[in-house]
């Protein structure tokens, strides 16, 4: 089967000879400046990361639709922004309803509708069709996502089955329900529960156990060991992509890891071989998961047939306290950490190599997102999105393969942090609508002076670190990008 690609630009074909593979591999809380390939200063070697740099692409400007995780899948998965979704700030606990909507198309389910063997491993917290034990009653207390005391167990009737992924497109799943630091703690595969989570685990708290090292106490099942996690995982994902060499049909596999989210729990073969503490120990851990899926494939033989995409649901948790005792710079160059409305919040590492398509040793400086994937998708196999799919997705084929012009693909692109602040990005302008983190960096909120700004006017080309505010002297700028973010929010 031959599918044919445009470049409008060179008004020429770039022809792709069949279907390809993809693997989405999304790193929890990695870091741009954690790759040595994209970070010369980098603490931290990351051997299989930078050989898909060395034999495809990295996007210089790539960002995340939110700065923390729970949005950001819901951009993945659906193309659209999650603040159109119920979802307006924070994100889901282990115990808490899908937030994707029933009916919605997916990645996932426009693949399976168009040829494809669709498969999710990993961390999911999209949320779960749980099954009470008794319906009267909520599934759990709120508070009990936080503080779960020893013989407080949920509502949940685990023994029945967990809609999900499936209900979603993915035909195959092997996932834990949220982060590795919230309950409950299974793993659940094609909607059952493995083991059904009947023990407690106390938890653990940085005060005791170092930093990093923290997961909530609840309910937990009795073989469910924290540590090996993300080798658990990455083992399936290997046998997923060996039992494909056995189809006919093109796979997707979406693989969202656990780290370097904490816990931080690095394996004893890598103790102590990062300068950058557990953390950057941790982040080794997650390089190797990569390196483990990049094997397979070539091992397989379905490498020269598969784009490989790694990315991040948003920037790195590396505090201020972090960077006083390393030297390593998880996120770079850029303002704040993970959850804020900063550069650090979401602007993330994005690499791809797809062998014969994508030029070895390519970059673009390309304004991309995580909600990109569908409409890209879409362009590689020449197929339509139904209508209104995909509303905040956009065709960037043209990026990866070098075919592109100077100009940017994306309009502008909207960025959303944990406290649900928005800024809006145009061209070289960054606007934030108030004044403030709006995640963890202190302050987090910043009151206006009546006759100050209101919010941030940033000039991304000449001031990549967000140092000097020209929300002031730009009045027109703030009036197009505040007019273009309500015409947004209306779609």
């Amino acid at each position: 089967m031959l599918i044919l690609g445009y470049c409008e630009a060179q008004d020429s074909k770039v022809v792709i000879k069949k279907l390809p593979n993809v693997v989405y591999i999304l790193a929890d809380d990695l870091g741009y400046g954690d790759l040595s390939s994209l970070n010369p200063q980098s603490g931290i070697k990351t051997p299989s990361m930078d050989r898909i740099v060395e034999n495809g692409i990295q996007f210089t400007d790539a960002h995340s639709n939110s700065s923390v995780c729970t949005p950001t899948r819901y951009g993945i998965i659906t193309g659209r922004y999650a603040w159109r979704s119920r979802l307006k700030k924070g994100v889901l606990w282990g115990y808490d309803q899908p937030l994707i909507e029933e009916n919605r198309v997916t990645v996932a389910s426009f693949l399976k509708d168009n040829g494809y063997n669709t498969a999710c491993i990993g961390k999911w917290h999209l949320g779960l069709g749980w099954q009470p034990k008794n319906p009267a009653k909520p599934i759990a207390k709120y508070e009990w996502t936080m503080v779960f005391e020893k013989g407080d167990d949920s509502n949940v009737d685990f023994s029945k089955p967990i809609s999900g992924p499936k209900e979603l497109g993915f035909e195959y799943s092997y996932i834990i329900p949220a982060s590795l630091d919230m309950t409950p703690y299974l793993y659940i595969e094609n909607g059952k529960a493995v083991e059904l989570p009947t023990a407690y685990t106390e938890g653990k708290s940085e005060e005791e156990d170092g930093r990093g090292v923290f997961w909530r106490a609840g309910e937990v099942s009795p073989s469910f060991v924290f540590e090996e996690v993300l080798d658990n995982i990455t083992d399936k994902a290997v046998s997923y992509i060996h039992n494909q060499k056995k189809t006919k049909n093109p796979f997707f596999l979406y693989f969202p890891l656990t780290g370097p989210h904490t816990p931080w729990l690095p394996t004893d073969a890598i103790n102590g071989k990062s300068q950058a503490g557990t953390y950057g120990d941790f982040v080794l851990d997650v390089d190797n998961a990569v390196g483990k899926v990049v094997h397979a494939l070539e091992k397989s033989g379905q490498l020269d047939n598969t784009m490989i995409v790694v990315t991040s649901d948003n920037g790195s948790h590396w505090t201020p306290e972090d960077k006083e005792k390393y030297t390593h710079r998880a996120n770079y160059i850029f303002k704040g950490q993970k959850a804020d409305i900063y550069e650090g919040g979401h602007h993330v590492p994005y690499i791809a190599m797809w062998p014969g398509n994508i030029a070895p040793g390519s970059s673009s400086d390309q304004v991309i997102c995580t909600t990109d994937l569908l409409a890209t998708l879409s362009g590689i196999i020449e197929k339509p999105l139904p209508q209104g799919a995909g509303e905040d997705s956009y065709d960037m084929l043209n990026a990866y393969l070098k075919t592109d012009t100077d100009k940017q693909i994306r309009d502008y692109t909207i960025h959303h942090s944990l406290d649900g602040f928005f800024s809006i990005r145009k061209g070289k302008w960054k606007m934030t609508t108030q004044l403030g983190s709006g995640g963890f960096s202190e302050p987090k909120l910043t009151v206006p002076s009546e006759s100050g700004a209101k919010g941030t006017l940033y000039d991304m080309e000449n001031d990549i670190n967000e140092t000097v505010n020209l929300y002031m002297e730009h009045s027109e700028v703030v009036a197009e990008l505040t007019n273009l973010l309500k015409e947004a929010k209306k779609q």
